[in-house]
């Protein structure tokens, strides 16, 4: 397998960090190296615009349903370097993980109301997986619905949801049918947030932000059309959804751009009156960590490549998921080694970096869900032992 861009990749590469250098509000791209995501409501859903103006609103949808129709690399390629020039993530809810679903077993009224919304950031998507005792066993799930007429009464629960305080609308399995076995009676409803009996409580996280909520359903009345293919079949479409999910979760780009950080850190900080970067430990330890990442995105490619030429993401996106979230807790572990004190600072100026300093000490604390959700990676390295390895 050649895994060497061709020189249309590569051209496509420069005309990304153009538009990029262009059209990158900087107020945005200040925000987001800083880790400041008191406008995340705001610059998310302003830079989908400024993406969907240019056509590259969906860079891994067909054509058919307004995407770039790009291959695997190029989209590879984008997300990289959007990444490494600091641009927001897009809304990985919508635009990675319900819309493909969507596409693949929606119906057309809701691949024609939806998919538009999405692209044009008129809605703001969140997931409804994990429950109070049931997140790596999804299938325990106890949130329920029951048919009334045309619509589903939905009660139940839903935790670790994250920026849900924003949505307007949740992708949320639900139980239809206890008779079975769990997986069998599961169905996956798409849910108005503003429908009554749906309160959403955000939980503070040690970096001190809001990210994630709990949501309640009371007597939530869903109609039947928001449900995604068969009654009791959830199961195959939620399976679906985390194959994409983990694949994102690889995060080359961003673990990239904070490598980067990193050696800027230690290259300016001081140990024992000589440059950090200097020291043969931490260096070491970078040199490793950086060593590590290329190995990933070489496997992250294979993965893709395959992928393209075959089938959805399957087991090993495990993969990805593990080595990825790994090495990029590693990385905020080292910068906030690197920074000292300083990484208790937050939007400071700092003449040493030559740049303001980025909430490395906030960061390392949110990057430590990384290895939880999206799958523990305890279960993802199950997934492979059966999988993959056959034990």
């Amino acid at each position: 397998m050649d895994l060497a861009f061709t020189a249309e990749e590569q051209a496509f590469r420069d005309e990304v960090r153009t538009f990029l250098r262009d059209k990158l509000p900087a107020d945005i791209r200040r925000r987001v190296h800083l880790g400041d995501g008191s406008q995340i409501n705001e610059d998310i859903p302003r830079w989908q615009k400024i993406l969907n103006a240019r056509g590259w609103g969906a860079p891994a949808w067909p054509v058919e349903f307004g995407g770039t129709g790009w291959s695997k690399a190029r989209q590879f390629i984008f997300e990289t370097e959007c990444a490494l020039a600091d641009a927001p993530p897009q809304l990985a809810f919508g635009v990675k993980m319900v819309a493909p679903v969507i596409m693949r077993f929606g119906n057309t009224q809701q691949q024609e109301h939806f998919l538009p919304r999405i692209l044009a950031a008129e809605d703001w998507w969140c997931q409804g997986y994990s429950e109070p005792g049931s997140g790596s066993d999804l299938a325990s799930l106890k949130t329920r619905a029951e048919l009334d007429g045309d619509h589903y009464v939905v009660n139940g629960q839903k935790v670790w949801n994250t920026l849900g305080q924003f949505a307007d609308w949740i992708f949320c399995l639900v139980r239809t049918d206890s008779s079975g076995k769990p997986q069998r009676g599961i169905s996956f409803l798409l849910i108005d947030m503003k429908t009554p009996g749906i309160s959403v409580r955000p939980t503070r996280l040690l970096d001190g932000s809001y990210e994630v909520n709990e949501i309640w359903f009371d007597n939530v009345r869903v109609p039947v059309a928001n449900r995604i293919g068969e009654e009791n079949a959830g199961w195959t479409y939620a399976k679906y959804l985390l194959g994409h999910e983990r694949t994102n979760i690889a995060g080359i780009g961003a673990n990239q751009r904070e490598l980067r950080r990193l050696m800027q850190m230690a290259a300016t900080a001081e140990r024992n009156g000589r440059p950090l970067i200097e020291d043969a430990v931490f260096a070491t330890r970078i040199v490793q960590t950086e060593l590590e990442l290329k190995a990933l995105e070489i496997t992250n490619l294979r993965v893709i490549f395959a992928e393209e030429q075959s089938h959805a993401p399957g087991p090993e996106a495990s993969i990805l998921k593990i080595r990825g979230t790994e090495i990029m807790q590693r990385i905020t572990e080292l910068q906030v080694e690197a920074l000292g004190a300083r990484a208790l600072i937050a939007d400071s100026a700092d003449v040493d970096l030559g740049e303001n300093i980025p909430r490395a000490a906030e960061a390392y604390l949110n990057q430590r869900k990384l290895t939880i959700f999206g799958g523990s990676n305890e279960i993802q390295r199950n997934i492979i032992a059966q999988m993959i390895l056959r034990v």
